[in-house]
């Protein structure tokens, strides 16, 4: 291994982790923004991305919040202060190993990060991957419900049709979690699973992750929900529509947890370079599902 740090930096006055992981000097840059939002990623990321290390300077960042870099948040957090961050930690990064742009994938709430941050800097990406894209997250975020309602049971069904999917009311936390419980349950989020299971037991072997490293992933993801779900249902990309930095689309053929038809429709109106990829045996993680086509794939697209 060239290099295997992981460690937290002060990020815009916040201690963040980071994971900086490369067998080869000098490979190019790429900045893995995981989901969410606090859903930190970095066990998956390390075990069905490895082989991106061979190619690439692989840096996993657990956003303020979020797993490693858990704390309380405290007065006021949006999305823009999660740019803010991105941009300071672009710039270290560059500045570091001596490159002027890397290659940035953001996944779900990340692509939400991912999207807009290239809008604002395109001179520092190469090329930027979106993964299980967020589009309109008012759109996204019925036809999840849609979803729901169609595959649920009686019971189920009954505290559905109770549910407003702008979760704008009060309860709107408690529904938005039953709502996903649903998509998850139904197999519309991980392929062919109806729970999460597969997802967790890389944390749960990680060396690089304690037991309160996990507890503390699942305070900062409720925490971040909590705090950023209004925010994140104004996002809307659709008018938006020409970028100065090449785009790849990578998409779940079967993703009803953030509708992977919205974001082949969005990339349909882009008037930039661009490509998009199904990938067949996948819902919302397809760098997971198909891990071994997905790190192939950005290693010819990339490099």
């Amino acid at each position: 291994m060239y290099i295997d740090e992981q460690k937290k930096i002060m990020i815009n006055g916040v201690q963040q982790f980071v994971s900086i992981r490369a067998e080869v000097k000098d490979a190019p840059l790429l900045l893995y923004l995981h989901g969410g939002p606090g859903d930190a990623a970095l066990p998956l990321v390390m075990k069905y991305n490895r082989e991106l290390e061979k190619h690439f300077t692989v840096v996993i960042w657990e956003q303020r919040g979020a797993g490693k870099s858990y704390y309380k948040f405290d007065g006021e957090i949006t999305i823009n202060i999660f740019l803010q961050d991105l941009h300071t930690l672009i710039k270290y990064l560059l500045a570091r190993f001596h490159q002027n742009a890397l290659f940035l994938a953001g996944h779900s709430w990340g692509s939400v990060l991912g999207l807009s941050f290239i809008q604002a800097h395109p001179e520092l990406v190469h090329t930027y991957i979106g993964c299980g894209q967020v589009v309109n997250m008012k759109k996204s975020s019925k036809i999840a419900y849609d979803y729901a309602l169609m595959h649920a049971d009686k019971k189920d069904l009954k505290r559905l049709e109770k549910i407003d999917c702008s979760y704008s009311s009060e309860k709107w936390l408690d529904d938005l979690l039953f709502v996903t419980r649903q998509v998850v349950k139904h197999k519309g989020s991980l392929y062919g699973q109806t729970n999460y299971n597969d997802l967790v037991k890389p944390f749960l072997f990680s060396k690089y992750y304690t037991i309160p490293d996990l507890i503390r992933r699942q305070k900062g993801s409720l925490q971040a929900i909590q705090y950023l779900w209004q925010e994140l249902m104004e996002i809307n990309f659709e008018s938006q529509t020409k970028y100065e930095v090449p785009i790849i689309f990578v998409e779940g053929r079967y993703d009803s947890h953030v509708s992977s038809a919205l974001a082949k429709s969005y990339f349909d109106q882009l008037e930039t370079e661009k490509q998009f990829f199904w990938f067949e045996k996948s819902c919302h993680f397809p760098q997971w599902s198909e891990s071994e086509r997905f790190n192939k794939l950005m290693v010819e697209l990339l490099l």
